[in-house]
């Protein structure tokens, strides 16, 4: 049927699934042990929340059960490609995935963990591994200095501690 014979009222939006955290083709999907109980905690939530669906009106049912669906695709599909990295298997001597370092940059003490990208949280100082600042302190030990370059800027950081 051509859609000039269809009532607008009968027309559904389109459902926006919410992306998951920025991991490009090709790059491993690397996450703390913490990072993939959270990651499995998320999976069990969706699951139970598409069981448990009170939803009446059979249109608002399926756009949920759609948006349900396809958030755990996204996850599963994230869940398969998981690489473990436990933190206490990484060279207790320099900065590495699973880190909590703490640093000072222009001068103020700082201090973020580097993890998973679903793991990230600002809030919680918990930095992605693809940040450009956790590629800058990777693989540096404690006492090092060296410019962190942010756009045109230069930031002066120097490494305090590394904790595992």
């Amino acid at each position: 049927m051509s859609r000039g014979f269809v009532k607008e009222s009968d027309q559904e939006e389109p459902i926006v699934i919410p992306p998951r955290a920025s991991l490009p083709d090709n790059e491993i999907n690397y996450v703390t042990p913490h990072g993939i109980e959270l990651l499995n905690e998320e999976k069990i939530s969706l699951e139970k929340q598409r069981v448990e669906i009170e939803v009446k009106d059979e249109t608002e049912r399926r756009r949920e059960l759609s948006l349900i669906d396809g958030k755990l695709k996204l996850l599963i599909e994230r869940l398969k490609t998981a690489q473990i990295i436990e933190p206490k298997s990484q060279n207790q001597n320099e900065v590495r995935f699973g880190s909590t370092v703490k640093f000072k940059m222009n001068g103020n003490l700082q201090e973020f963990k580097i993890v998973g990208v679903d793991e990230a949280n600002i809030k919680q100082k918990k930095i992605a591994f693809r940040s450009p600042l956790a590629k800058a302190i990777t693989s540096k030990k404690e006492g090092d200095k060296f410019d962190f370059k942010l756009g045109e800027e230069r930031r002066p950081i120097e490494i305090i501690s590394i904790k595992y």
